[in-house]
Order: structure tokens, then sequence, then C-alpha cells
């Protein structure tokens, strides 16, 4: 992990920007539940149970070959679930420890900014005024590969160098997107993305809980 210069008693990074679904909201199984429906609808491969855990060691646009998703059907794809999600938003919890993660971060003086693929009103009715009051930043509706694009107008309008953010993401188009932008990424272990894949393209930092999260960019010792 590098980050930027940090004197004693400072937060190794300025800010904190998080991914949301896999990262924040526990929307997994909520997407599992819906897959055949939107391979029907949308005429792609449906996946087997047995093989989801395989899936998982790929990259994002491995899966999507998988699949054999046409690029062009994935904004179409997305607004479809975003629509369906809406009704929906009462099913998706946050993570165990997202809470407290955050508020600890803001307490400390971290700064926080959300990027997702998913609709701003999706993510504001799961995270709640609370928690999205403790952003001061929020980039929705990025396409499925265009998270670098948001990265950089966040660090633009908070006036920040590269080396001074962390983003935070469970997949690996997030560690990507990062590399883009020259910031450093961390993982976590609890979202989509098995940990072998997230791994092989050497994250910055890799968090197990939460928890973890608040140790590593504040640069406290565990």
């Amino acid at each position: 992990m590098t980050g930027g210069d940090a004197t004693p008693g400072s937060p190794r990074y300025k800010m904190a920007i998080f991914d949301f679904d896999g990262t924040l909201a526990d929307s997994g199984d909520w997407f599992l539940s819906i897959a055949d429906d939107v391979a029907e609808r949308f005429r792609f491969r449906r996946v087997p149970q047995e093989e989801i855990e395989s899936l998982r060691g790929h990259t994002t646009r491995e899966v999507i070959r998988y699949l054999g998703i046409p690029r062009w059907k994935l904004p179409i794809i997305a607004r479809h679930l975003h629509k369906r999600l809406a009704s929906e938003t009462h099913k998706i919890a946050l993570f165990e420890g997202v809470e407290p993660m955050l508020e600890a971060l803001q307490a400390a003086g971290v700064r926080l900014a959300l990027v997702t693929s998913n609709a701003e009103d999706n993510a504001r009715a799961i995270l709640g005024p609370e928690i999205v009051a403790r952003f001061e930043q929020i980039e929705c509706g990025a396409s499925l590969f265009g998270k670098a694009p948001r990265y950089r107008r966040v660090l633009r309008r908070a006036k920040l160098g590269a080396a001074d953010v962390l983003s935070i993401g469970d997949e690996t188009r997030d560690i990507t997107a990062a590399r883009k932008v020259g910031i450093d990424a961390g993982a976590v272990m609890w979202g989509y993305a098995r940990r072998d894949a997230l791994t092989a393209l050497a994250p910055a930092v890799t968090f197990e809980a939460p928890g973890d999260v608040v140790t590593a960019v504040l640069g406290q010792t565990s």
C-alpha cells in the first residue's frame, strides 16, 4: 500500500471512494435471484448454480463474454436492473460493519465519495439519509466499464491528487478503473469476485472485514 505522505496521527488517505453493490450493499443474492429472468428477457446464457462459484473467479469482461452478452446490450440491461431494483430496495441490506466503518472514517477526517453503476435513487434508498449525508460526492449510473472518468471527476471536484485517494471495491473492474486514474485500489473480500481473481491484479490493499478499511485508511497498525 502506498498512499499520500501521512504525518503522525493523520489518515494515510484523505479520501476513500467506495463502490456500492457488493462493497457497501449486500445485493449479490438479489441479483442471483433474478438472473434467470433477466437472461431469458435479454437472451443470454443462463448460469447453472454449479457454475456460479467458478465465474466469480473471472474478470467482469470474461464473465460477460461467457454469458454471450454483446456490449450494446449492457446499458439496456443495466436500465432494466435499476428499474426492477427500485421497487425492491427493501430486500437489500448493508453488510454488517459498514455503517460504523463510514462513521469512523468521517470522524477521523477522511472524505468519502461513492461511485457506482447503480442508479442514484436506489443507492440513496438502500443507504438511508443519514449514511448518504456522510458522502460529499455521489457519482451514480456509471457504465459497467466507465468508472475511471467518474473517479477523475471526483478527484477534480475534491481538488485532491491521486496519491491522496483510495478506491474500495469488490470487483476486478474496480481495480482496473482505479489503476487507469493512478489511485490506489483496495479490494474487499466479502463481495462478488473471488479472492484469487482480485489478488491476481495486485491491489494496493485487501480487506477481510469493514473494520480493516478503517485500520488501513487511517494508517493504523492492526
